[in-house]
């Protein structure tokens, strides 16, 4: 058996990444089966529900089991004891990650803006037909990565596959499909502040400093306006019971198309090196920033460096 799995606080890429690559490696003779390594958040689970699938298994313990990894190569976002499981694949639109391995490996990063066009472009490859069903998860994994095609993480190659995979799928209206699909993730009111800071969370290792970063994906910001006190309170705990050096969290409005940056640091220079702009009692807004992989990531990877 090998587990197909994304990464820690699974997204849609990566949970339903990890669906659709161990159905194509089942058609090429691969008993291949999905996994997950946290729960799904609610927009996946509006997308397993819409397209008739079960939530994958969840595993907790790399050791002993023959993994391919989908949405992720970094060890601090995958399963733990990653270094006594058997990595056969990674399948991945980020940059390499320090996960290694002892034998040549089948290793395909793309420079796209979700995983799941990397696993189209397979099906693609192996002249596998795309059943109707993987379609619409697939369809609705780039909707989500590329927030609509309004990242800047969107290339040519995830729209041309979205618009072929709805076709497939039955999706007449890519836009009004995808914005119902993110509306998914904008209800906070019922999620604690930890539950939204860890939503969709991933650990950093910068130049020797431990960074997390946080994001949620809002139609509108003022939904949790009122609640920022809390979550900059609720940071300042967890940077200190985690050891971080910085936590951030991405405050992105989908329709104003930029993000609200919350940020707790040992050094709060490295904001202003990273963006050009400096921390205001813990905040600063970045116009047209969607993307925490391309335009959140490399520039305080720099300013850590610096």
């Amino acid at each position: 058996m090998v587990y197909v799995v994304g990464h820690k606080n699974p997204d849609t890429d990566s949970i339903c990444s990890a669906i659709a690559y161990a159905e194509l490696k089942k058609k090429l003779g691969v008993d291949a089966k999905p996994a997950r390594l946290g729960d799904v958040n609610p927009e996946t689970a509006f997308v397993l529900e819409k397209f008739g699938f079960e939530v994958p298994e969840l595993i907790e313990d790399g050791e002993g089991k023959k993994l391919i990894l989908v949405d992720h190569s970094d060890k601090a976002q995958s399963v733990d004891n990653i270094d006594k499981a058997e990595i056969v694949e990674i399948i991945d639109h980020h940059k390499i990650g320090d996960i290694t391995t002892p034998n040549p490996i089948f290793f395909l990063a793309m420079p796209v803006g979700c995983t799941a066009t990397v696993v189209k472009l397979l099906y693609d490859y192996y002249n596998v037909e795309i059943p109707k069903e993987i379609a619409g998860l697939l369809l609705s994994a780039i909707l989500s990565d590329t927030v609509i095609f309004k990242s800047a993480t969107t290339t040519d190659k995830d729209i041309k596959a979205a618009e072929e995979l709805a076709r497939i799928a039955g999706i007449a209206d890519i836009n009004t499909f995808g914005v119902q699909l993110k509306s998914k993730l904008s209800d906070v009111e019922k999620l604690t502040a930890e539950e939204i800071i860890k939503r969709d969370f991933k650990d950093f290792d910068m130049s020797g400093n431990k960074v997390g970063i946080g994001q949620i994906e809002l139609v509108d910001i003022k939904m949790i306006e009122d609640r920022i006190d809390e979550l900059l309170e609720k940071m300042r705990e967890m940077k200190e019971s985690g050891g971080y050096a910085g936590l951030f969290l991405m405050l992105t409005d989908i329709i104003k198309e930029g993000t609200l940056l919350l940020a707790v640091v040992d050094d709060e220079s490295v904001v202003e090196r990273a963006f050009g702009k400096p921390l205001e009692n813990n905040r600063v807004w970045l116009d047209k920033v969607m993307s925490r992989k391309k335009e959140v990531v490399p520039p305080l990877e720099s300013a850590y460096s610096s």
